[in-house]
């Protein structure tokens, strides 16, 4: 599932806590910041934790104010293990 989450969450450590978060649910995918200032994140793994995962994103760590979470892409495989990638 592919995610792009908007507010004020670049500079807040989202992409830390979001790889953090995601490693703790055993999700597999990525995260990067976007140019636009939105977080992209690719989330795979069983469904309740891929939910899990997209309402911890709703709040984001403490210092974000996520006004938005999009989910923009329900299908594809990431490769195994979750990684931060360079900002596209």
């Amino acid at each position: 599932m592919t995610v792009r989450i908007e507010g004020r969450v670049q500079g807040v450590f989202y992409r830390a806590w979001t790889e953090d978060t995601a490693h703790m649910l055993g999700l597999d995918g990525w995260v990067r910041n976007r140019r636009d200032g939105s977080v992209e994140a690719v989330f795979s793994g069983p469904p309740a934790q891929v939910d899990a995962m997209l309402r911890r994103c709703a709040e984001g760590p403490r210092d974000a104010e996520v006004s938005k979470v999009i989910v923009t892409d329900e299908g594809g495989a990431p490769p195994s293990g979750f990684k931060v990638l360079p900002t596209h």
